[in-house]
């Protein structure tokens, strides 16, 4: 289906759940929702098909050398906010809402989250109130910011080692 009024392309034949939308402009992909999700509820469980070394700006660090593909791949189109709807669980292999979910609305995660040095450093444009600026990963994270996330148990293990 296109949207030739923003040059927006939608898939919705890969899941019941949600839709890739891709802007054609920007050459840009999101995740959209197609059924409404209640706080704290399950989106999807997921798995990988690889585990690379180094990460990359698809993956998702689970280890500090073990950086994952994940499958269904229509999860890696689910970009970043500083105001996240939902988290990667990656030793429940969940992907869990962290709040309300819409009809329709983006599926949005925290990339340092899961992520502690990230590959590709770049500047947010979430447009939240509490937009961060520049998203690097969990290790460049102030001790005041970190309360306000939820963080996978390797990135939790990182903290706890840097004594927060």
């Amino acid at each position: 289906m296109s949207n030739q009024s923003n040059q927006i392309v939608i898939d919705s034949s890969q899941s019941e759940i949600a839709e890739i939308r891709t802007n054609l402009v920007k050459n840009h992909r999101s995740l959209y929702s197609r059924k409404a999700f209640k706080a704290h509820s399950v989106v999807a469980e997921f798995d990988w098909t690889q585990i690379h070394s180094k990460p990359s700006y698809l993956t998702v660090q689970i280890s500090e050398k073990e950086h994952i593909e994940l499958v269904p791949t229509y999860l890696e189109c689910i970009n970043h906010s500083c105001d996240p709807n939902s988290f990667f669980d990656t030793t429940s292999k969940q992907l869990v809402s962290l709040k309300d979910i819409a009809v329709g609305e983006e599926i949005t995660f925290f990339y340092p989250s899961a992520e502690w040095d990230m590959d590709q450093i770049f500047q947010c444009d979430c447009g939240c109130s509490n937009c961060l600026g520049v998203i690097k990963g969990a290790k460049y994270l102030d001790d005041r910011c970190l309360k306000n996330y939820r963080f996978t148990d390797f990135i939790k293990q990182k903290l706890t080692s840097r004594g927060v």
